[in-house]
């Protein structure tokens, strides 16, 4: 019993970090000679088609950075009751997922900034996205980092999910 709660113990729940603590954290992993992949989105009522996009992303290299939409621009890129969930209650969903690594918030329309700063070896974005669509590929290609498309074929979206609970509930 003892040996099952020092392991928890060791288990840290809370993964978010600033973006200047993350930068630091992250140029020791790579001066260890460790792969650094970032992914982004607003994780916004987690289904399956997030968790095999974290999967994979996480396959890709040895440390999985999650970028993770702010309240603020959640909404003003999916408009009026988004998110349903806060942004608190997301990093705690995302935090007890044992293939992501690290959490930052990022409030810009792209993530650009995050991309700048962490200089990840991999940009993952998922199969909604092309390598020739993803809007960050020339700031992932200036710093000389490599786009990779996972999580398979999209089977749903967050948007979808809350029309059909919706729908479901006015019959």
């Amino acid at each position: 019993m003892l040996k099952n709660s020092r392991r928890l113990s060791l288990l840290k729940l809370n993964k978010l970090y600033s973006l200047s603590q993350l930068t630091k954290i992250v140029q020791e992993h790579k001066k260890r000679g460790q792969r650094v992949v970032l992914t982004n989105g607003c994780f916004d009522l987690i289904h399956a088609g997030h968790i095999r996009y974290l999967k994979e992303s996480k396959r890709k290299g040895d440390i999985l950075v999650v970028a993770l939409n702010s309240d603020s621009s959640i909404r003003k890129l999916k408009g009026k009751g988004r998110p349903i969930l806060n942004q608190k209650e997301r990093v705690e969903i995302l935090s007890s997922f044992y293939f992501v690594d690290y959490i930052t918030f990022f409030k810009e329309k792209n993530v650009e900034k995050v991309l700048l700063s962490l200089k990840p070896d991999i940009h993952a974005k998922g199969s909604d996205y092309t390598k020739e669509t993803v809007p960050e590929k020339e700031t992932v290609k200036a710093y000389g980092g490599k786009i990779a498309i996972t999580g398979g074929p999209k089977i749903r979206s967050t948007s979808q999910l809350i029309e059909k609970i919706v729908l479901g509930i006015k019959k």
